[in-house]
């Protein structure tokens, strides 16, 4: 989906998309963590795949340098997905290594995941996630 500059951004700030997330999925890097892990579930919901593998670490498990079937893998996701919010829980702050802990309702069902992020180069990525009940 091509998003519209002045919808409300999916990531639940209750910003307009153009003044939200936009901003980084446009290039600009998000100064912590949990900026970074809404950024990514906007990306998520407007289809952009490419922001995702920008922002995925290195070392996490679905890393690959085959990009192709990556971004069609996130696409095929994004597509078949509605993504109805986010709700963040916890938010754990660090120099170089951050968590956030959230709730994203999917039509598939909630997914619950302690995500961590680490930074390097002075930029935030995601770094992997443990699956979660706690609410």
């Amino acid at each position: 989906m091509k998003p519209s500059p002045n919808m409300l951004c999916p990531c639940g700030s209750g910003n307009k998309y153009k003044k939200c997330c936009s901003k980084y999925h446009k290039g600009a890097f998000a100064p912590d963590a949990l900026s970074l892990m809404r950024s990514r579930y906007s990306a998520y919901a407007v289809g952009n795949s490419s922001y995702i593998i920008k922002t995925t670490h290195p070392d996490n498990p679905d890393y690959t340098t085959d990009i192709k079937n990556w971004e069609d893998s996130i696409l095929s996701f994004s597509k078949q997905t509605n993504f109805l919010g986010l709700e963040i829980i916890d938010f754990i702050d660090g120099e170089e290594e951050a968590f956030v802990t959230f709730n994203a309702r999917l039509s598939s069902g909630d997914l619950k995941e302690k995500s961590r992020f680490l930074k390097l180069f002075g930029r935030w990525f995601y770094a992997d996630g443990t699956f979660t009940d706690a609410v």
